[in-house]
């Protein structure tokens, strides 16, 4: 429960519960500092449309406001970007990735909330393990523009047997587009001439993550 006390400041629930026993709002307090962190933090929250909202957020949207200012916006991009961090060190690496579920935890954290959409190449060796994670491209709200020789520069620089494509749609719908399916038969007729084929291609949204080769979209 939020503050019962209104003297109980989160700095001091923490030390004596734990973390895990604030909610959202108070554990943003802390991040924020400073006098009215609770109501600062509370105004933040309804400005973002709660806690997905805030995850996907720049420092300008976030200093837009009141109270919050270029030091609040970027200890809380920071934050996120060091949660980010984290889920990436849980990747299965040197693992056989035979669906989303095996990269689920890293995709979600750092495509799920995402307000652009992004595109990324995951590079596996001749046993489908997974060895190489890139960032190609990243677009606007609706779209982004993803060129071949960005794809496979290094996949093929790194020796990868084969790839998974990754991109997000920040709208939460999982479908594929006309266009998804058009790029993705596209850059796999690339991948089958560099002896790199395209394996999968998975869209990603906060709540769900969806594999073009289960809805049997791939090229045969």
């Amino acid at each position: 429960m939020l503050l019962e006390n209104p003297q109980e400041r989160p700095r001091e629930r923490m030390m004596m519960f734990g973390r895990e026993q604030l909610a959202d709002v108070e554990l943003l307090a802390l991040i924020l500092g400073g006098g009215h962190a609770i109501q600062r933090s509370m105004a933040l929250f309804q400005d973002a449309g709660g806690l997905l909202g805030l995850h996907g957020a720049g420092p300008q949207q976030l200093c837009q406001t009141p109270g919050v200012g270029q030091a609040g916006a970027t200890a809380i991009c920071a934050a996120f970007e060091l949660g980010r961090r984290v889920a990436r060190l849980h990747l299965p690496y040197a693992q056989p990735i035979h669906g989303p579920e095996d990269v689920a935890e890293f995709l979600r954290a750092s495509l799920g909330s995402a307000v652009q959409e992004t595109f990324l190449v995951l590079g596996l060796d001749a046993r489908q393990r997974l060895q190489l994670v890139r960032t190609v491209a990243v677009g606007s709200l609706a779209t982004v523009h993803v060129h071949p020789r960005e794809v496979f520069r290094p996949l093929v620089q790194a020796g990868m047997c084969s790839v998974i494509l990754v991109h997000n749609h920040p709208s939460g719908d999982t479908r594929p587009s006309d266009a998804d399916v058009l790029l993705t038969h596209r850059l796999a007729e690339v991948g089958a001439v560099l002896g790199i084929p395209v394996v999968d291609h998975f869209v990603v949204t906060h709540s769900e993550i969806v594999s073009l080769a289960e809805l049997g979209m791939l090229p045969a």
